[in-house]
């Protein structure tokens, strides 16, 4: 496939798409490409009926492609048959003053930060083909009625293809209503997938597929202690190995060869002498952060992120204490699809095809390497083959595409890392250790829980400038007294949670679920501790606490009810709660296991709840929280980066397995729309992983596991 059929950005469709109609909502036209009438921005109707979509959220397996396609669709009236969907640029998205909003698909906003501006796209395109039906027919737009791609008035119709030429010379309407959820006929349903054939049929195009006239391949190694440089290297030692072309030092830190093949440009490096200078971190180990952090547990420095009441006076007056400190470790995002991106540099012009989950962030890397003003700069998004957070903030290979391609002008180079390198040069999943205090009356009640946390800071990591007063907001994830993202549903009379800020050098990232992750462990588990240590059932207990928080409420009992809480199990097996709010969403989990004498682990089933307010397509979020199941049990089971002599010692699957299809339970999903808001799918459910299969883990051997992953754990 060449270059031009991928570049599936906005000026190419547009211009292909001669006689259709671009909608959008009060936003500026483009520059007309040949005959093509433009509007705006969202939608695409062409002469043969096809309904171009434009979506501006990345791909990467959780559906966003579709279901703000149906958003879409729903207002615009259409033939769902008919709909595709194309991504437009970032380049366009700058040039256009943002006409597209954000670009960035991460913290499960893909929907639910762009629900309404979509909606309103679809919902402007159908008045003005309503409005050129009507002036054809010289009747009244409230007489008028659309269905299937078709403007309806008695017995004339006419289709949205016909109409399309004329509807695009028409200014839309300042105003528009959009329809209530119980209206849906497209949104609200379990629609298949629009990118499933395509990956069915293999006729996707993933980055690492990418191919065009000229390209070169680049494999690249980075110093492999964290902060090291490169000393020296010597190219003339790889110079002469077949399809060599050029051996490239990238930045400080890494060396890159160029090739006609990347299994050629892999073996040339592997083979390159290079001397590193491996800085300060060359003898840190994990140990040595542990410790670290240990010690944070009980520092004065601390930032407060929810406080109510006097809880060092209610802890010193408790009838009971009881305490307990967890601990949570680097992780590495795994994608299926390591970094990759191809690159083309000229010193007028830099484009780069590449998976990312922002485009926007993706450009600024590139126009900073390439040395060019962004507006000389282009990226075309490619689905990606997994992303979890690791191609959101952080360009990295980008920057380092561009560098290799600069030393061949005008040639496209595509980069792709090895496994290894993926490996050992991530954003991990930030490391932390948590101690929880709770104090009981004399009667088993909770009168006050203090949960310390020590560890790392992603913001701190990757957006220094936004830590204020030494305080980093994402660490309290589903722990804010009152946070729309992720409140505390529990009601606690005396209240201290705070963050000892402790930053090793292994980078941090944003990792499917963030810091919701342990803090659902920290919580649950610990709740789950306090319930035995008050003879209470785990469940009777969340219920009183849950009190006043009916949403949160609400979807634990519905696991507890489908599972069969307080009901006869078979020999064997038993049952753990999970419960949270992040993301915007409730959710819980119940997770039913057994152990055998020889300390085996079975996870058979795992009932999961969601409250995302809104559901776009049910079958979706269905799948959303299977996926996210068989990620956050691959965490909790397997999942632990660990650093020796400043080296990542995990570099490659034989030593940071995943779950394994035999492995995965049951997963029963509940999907409980309650309406009046939008929260998340992707990430919430991910965090009831781990503390439901916990809390079950104690129940049927009453061993508490409060050091992840499982594997390093003996259950008997």
């Amino acid at each position: 496939m060449n270059a031009v059929m991928n570049r599936r950005g906005f000026l190419h469709a547009t211009s292909a798409a001669a006689g259709g109609l671009m909608v959008g909502f009060h936003v500026p036209g483009l520059a007309q490409a040949g005959e093509t009438p433009e509007l705006n921005a969202w939608v695409q109707v062409l002469p043969d009926e096809t309904v171009v979509i434009r979506i501006a959220r990345s791909e990467m397996g959780q559906g966003t492609l579709t279901g703000l396609a149906q958003l879409v669709a729903e207002e615009l009236e259409c033939d769902w048959a008919r709909v595709k969907t194309e991504y437009p640029t970032p380049g366009q998205n700058l040039a256009r003053n943002r006409v597209w909003g954000s670009m960035s698909t991460g913290g499960s906003r893909g929907v639910r930060d762009s629900h309404e501006y979509v909606r309103k796209g679809g919902a402007l395109a159908r008045a003005l083909l309503i409005q050129a039906a009507a002036n054809q027919w010289n009747v009244s737009v409230v007489e008028c009625t659309t269905a299937a791609g078709f403007v309806q008035h008695g017995s004339k119709r006419l289709s949205y293809g016909q109409l399309a030429a004329e509807a695009a010379k028409l200014a839309p309407p300042a105003d528009i209503t959009l329809k209530p959820a119980s209206a849906w006929k497209i949104a609200g349903r379990p629609i298949k997938r629009l990118d499933t054939r395509a990956k069915l049929d293999g006729s996707q195009v993933y980055g690492m597929d990418l191919q065009m006239p000229g390209l070169l391949n680049a494999a690249i190694k980075d110093c492999p202690v964290f902060g090291g440089k490169v000393k020296s290297f010597d190219a003339a030692a790889v110079m002469s190995r077949p399809g060599v072309k050029k051996v490239v030092q990238v930045g400080d830190s890494a060396v890159a060869v160029v090739a006609d093949t990347w299994w050629r440009a892999k073996t040339a490096l592997e083979a390159l002498p290079i001397v590193w200078d491996e800085g300060p971190n060359a003898g840190q180990n994990s140990a040595d952060t542990a410790a670290v952090l240990k010690a944070g547990l009980d520092a004065p420095d601390a930032a407060v992120g929810s406080s109510q009441g006097d809880v060092k006076g209610a802890l010193a007056t408790a009838a009971r204490k009881v305490e307990a400190v967890y601990s949570y470790p680097h992780q590495n995002h795994a994608t299926m699809e390591v970094m990759n991106a191809t690159a083309k540099w000229t010193p007028e012009r830099c484009e780069v095809w590449t998976p990312t989950q922002n485009g926007e962030a993706a450009l600024a890397a590139a126009a900073e390497a390439s040395g060019l003003p962004p507006s000389q700069c282009e990226v075309y998004k490619l689905h990606l083959g997994g992303g979890f957070g690791r191609r959101g903030a952080v360009h990295d290979w980008v920057r380092q595409a561009v560098i290799i391609a600069k030393a061949l002008p005008g040639t496209p180079v595509k980069l792709i890392w090895s496994r290894e390198e993926d490996m050992m040069h991530g954003r991990y999943h930030p490391v932390t250790q948590c101690k929880l205090t709770a104090g009981l009356d004399a009667a088993g009640k909770l009168t006050a829980l203090h949960m310390r946390i020590s560890g790392q800071s992603i913001i701190a990591g990757i957006f220094p400038q936004n830590i204020k007063d030494g305080k980093d907001p994402v660490v309290f994830q589903g722990l804010n007294a009152g946070g729309a993202e992720g409140a505390l549903g529990y009601v606690v009379p005396n209240l201290l949670i705070d963050h000892a800020m402790r930053n090793p050098a292994v980078p941090p990232g944003f990792w499917r679920g963030v810091n919701l992750n342990q803090n659902a462990v920290y919580l649950e588990c610990f709740i789950d501790e306090v319930a035995h240590a008050a003879k209470r059932d785990p469940l009777e207990l969340r219920r009183e606490l849950l009190a006043n928080s009916p949403k949160h409420l609400a979807v634990l009992n519905a696991v507890a009810a489908k599972a069969g809480w307080g009901k006869p199990r078979p020999k064997g097996r038993y049952l753990g709660l999970a419960q949270i709010m992040g993301f915007g969403s409730y959710v819980a989990a119940c997770a039913e296991v057994s152990v055998s004498k020889k300390g085996e682990l079975k996870i058979h089933r795992i009932v999961a709840s969601t409250d995302p307010g809104h559901a776009v397509n049910p079958q979706q979020i269905a799948a959303q929280v299977e996926g996210s199941f068989a990620y956050g049990l691959s965490a909790a089971l397997y999942g632990e980066i660990t650093l020796k002599d400043g080296r990542v010692e995990q570099q490659n699957f034989d030593t940071y397995p995943v779950m394994k299809l035999a492995d995965m339970p049951a997963v029963e999903t509940i999907c409980m729309p309650s309406g009046g808001f939008w929260g998340g799918v992707g990430e919430p459910t991910i965090a009831v992983a781990a503390p439901a299969v916990l809390n079950a883990i104690f129940a049927a051997t009453g061993k508490r596991i409060r050091d992840l992953p499982l594997r390093k754990q003996a259950l008997v």
